[in-house]
């Protein structure tokens, strides 16, 4: 059975479901490249930044202790830190007294997969 509305929008049902299987495939495309990108940012943390921040974010390493790296579990770290300023950080590291406490990412991680990195810190917040 035909129904006149969707005729006169779409012109006829087969069109209306292909309509429909388009926007689906769409949005299984979108939503994979959101895990893999979710999957990445893990991936680079526990490859590179989990040395000093460790796992939970709680900087509670070895490396972390003598670096003072900060807590990312705790809401007040998170509500202090600003996400352009934290990839700024990711990208060009940390010097305090001509030491440095974090090196520069550049060269590792693209602009993404650093904001991917920061959203991944955020994750942390109790």
């Amino acid at each position: 059975m035909r129904n006149p509305r969707l005729v006169r929008k779409y012109g006829d049902e087969g069109c209306f479901m292909r309509t429909l299987i388009k926007c689906g495939a769409l949005a299984v495309v979108l939503l994979g490249g959101m895990s893999v990108m979710a999957a990445d940012a893990k991936e680079n943390w526990d490859k590179e930044c989990s040395k000093c921040h460790g796992p939970d974010g709680k900087g509670q390493t070895r490396m972390g202790r003598q670096s003072g790296a900060k807590d990312y579990t705790d809401p007040k770290v998170q509500a202090e830190m600003d996400d352009a300023k934290a990839v700024t950080r990711i990208k060009e590291g940390l010097k305090e007294n001509g030491k440095e406490k974090m090196k520069p990412y550049a060269d590792k991680f693209s602009e993404d997969e650093m904001k991917a990195l920061v959203a991944h810190m955020r994750a942390f917040k109790k």
